[in-house]
């Protein structure tokens, strides 16, 4: 990505904005997001997959800004659950639904469920330039759902997520570690080496 200075980024998500900056940091990009620009942008997400979703986001905000857009679609799917709440993971409880709403739906949704705690999360990256096709990259993160959130730092399901291999949840992981396993900082590093040089 040497040759990209500035890259906007398809959210006003705080959350998301620190942790792609804490991991792009390095690369010396500027990453902007669309609501410095744009205070009251938004996008429908209509789209029924994570690819569908990134895409729609990357390429409205490069068409806003004639600049490199990079748009994030994530969610958590549980196996209790049949893989809900998917791409739904952000409206959950509804269409305004906050993070601790949709924190205790999934609670609620799980109560009878003692095994089948299984979860993943995905992030799904797409990069949309200026006469190039879209270009995307996908990262997960395996763990289980705890009963009751655990934790002060993240957002969304963070607080209830127990990585694999781990005693703690996403939540209770400075932002440092945090960008070593997250799913979004997987994907980045793999958007990263899609766009060295010599790859083709």
């Amino acid at each position: 990505m040497k040759y990209i200075k500035q890259l906007v980024l398809a959210s006003g998500n705080a959350g998301k904005l620190r942790e792609i900056e804490g991991v792009l940091a390095p690369t010396g990009m500027t990453v902007t997001p669309i609501t410095s620009y744009y205070p009251t942008w938004s996008v429908e997400e209509t789209g029924q997959s994570f690819f569908a979703n990134a895409s729609l986001k990357a390429v409205a905000a490069m068409q806003a800004t004639g600049l490199p857009a990079l748009a994030d679609d994530s969610g958590l799917a549980v196996s209790y659950l049949g893989g809900a709440p998917g791409v739904h993971s952000r409206t959950f409880a509804g269409p305004l639904a906050t993070d601790a709403e949709n924190n205790a739906l999934l609670l609620k949704s799980m109560q009878r469920a003692r095994t089948r705690r299984y979860a993943h999360f995905t992030c799904v990256l797409a990069l949309a330039m200026p006469g190039r096709e879209v270009q995307f990259a996908v990262g997960r993160l395996f763990g289980s759902i705890i009963e009751e959130a655990r934790g002060e730092g993240g957002f969304g399901y963070d607080p209830l997520f127990l990585v694999r291999g781990r005693e703690q949840t996403l939540a209770e992981l400075s932002l440092a570690e945090k960008n070593k396993i997250s799913h979004r900082a997987k994907a980045l590093a793999r958007l990263l080496s899609l766009l060295a040089p010599g790859h083709d």
